[in-house]
């Protein structure tokens, strides 16, 4: 989500940081703030949020080592997960356009670019094991947010941002899976790991984020039509509930008659962001936007 729209909600806040202090945060104040930096310094509301953002932007880039000589670009060390690093540079892609700190886009093109794999879509060969269409589609996620805020595309021949958020997407469609459940994205990708038989929320979630977002970005009814459909699946088996809780997914074996009833914050997000997408969109184009009002 856009941090214009997620920090509507938010108010005057206090940031915590793994191992640090805290960082106050104020988004309501007009004019100027005192901010009780160690420096004194008296800040404007942007400013205050520019430095709170960079304080967690920091944080968050201590724990990449992708980028050191012998470590593998677009990898977190363990316990954290590839898809994870993907979300990681969908921030940094986020706080650049946002505040014009060019500080970590070498290390994100660096990483992409690394992590792009096979059918140029990331699916890379290191992540065969244990790839799911969540954790492509976080990547997917990160080129789309790439291509909407106009970072510069790799160049060398190699796919734009919008190619790549475009392939994962193509991907995604191809395997919509309508043998049992009446549809949905399972959530591993191959049929030798596990969680084959699992359809979860946050696959089929990103792929309507994607969906949308592409619609928004290229106006194309293909995608609006695919983001309907994902939408209404997820609403006909109950992972999402008319009251938009979340869950977190269904087992196809049994035809998805039963819910995991864990529900996860990330899959709530990632169905904003795309109803957001899609209610911009529709609000004018198609029809009215009731169904993606999740925010009333």
């Amino acid at each position: 989500m856009k941090l214009t729209s997620a920090l509507g909600v938010v108010g005057a806040s206090t940031v915590l940081l793994s191992g640090t202090a805290a960082v106050d945060l104020d988004i309501t104040s007009t004019g100027w703030l005192s901010f009780s930096a160690p420096t004194g310094n008296v800040l404007t509301r942007a400013d205050s949020i520019k430095l709170a953002a960079k304080t967690l932007a920091a944080n968050l880039r201590s724990y990449y080592t992708g980028d050191r000589p012998g470590d593998v670009p677009g990898n977190l060390p363990a316990p954290y997960y590839w898809w994870e690093c993907g979300a990681m540079f969908n921030a940094f892609i986020d706080y650049w356009y946002y505040t014009g700190d060019t500080q970590y886009n070498a290390i994100t093109t660096q990483a992409m670019e690394h992590q792009i794999g096979d059918y140029s879509a990331f699916m890379p060969a290191n992540q065969t094991k244990t790839l799911g269409n969540d954790d492509q589609a976080f990547w997917g996620m990160a080129a789309m947010t790439a291509a909407e805020n106009k970072l510069p595309d790799l160049g060398k021949g190699l796919p734009s941002w919008l190619a790549l958020a475009q392939a994962v997407f193509n991907t995604q469609k191809n395997r919509w899976d309508n043998a049992t459940c009446g549809g949905g994205l399972k959530w591993q990708i191959f049929p030798f790991n596990n969680g084959y038989d699992y359809k979860n929320t946050i696959s089929n979630g990103c792929f309507f984020n994607i969906a949308a977002r592409l619609y928004k970005y290229l106006g194309n009814d293909t995608y609006a039509s695919w983001a309907e459909r994902a939408w209404e699946w997820e609403l006909s088996v109950g992972l999402m509930s008319s009251e938009y809780h979340f869950f977190d997914g269904t087992d196809d074996k049994q035809n998805c008659s039963s819910l995991n009833r864990i529900q996860w914050t990330y899959n709530a997000g990632v169905h904003m962001a795309g109803a957001a997408a899609m209610w911009n969109v529709v609000s004018t184009r198609r029809h009215p936007p009731g169904r993606y009002a999740l925010m009333d």
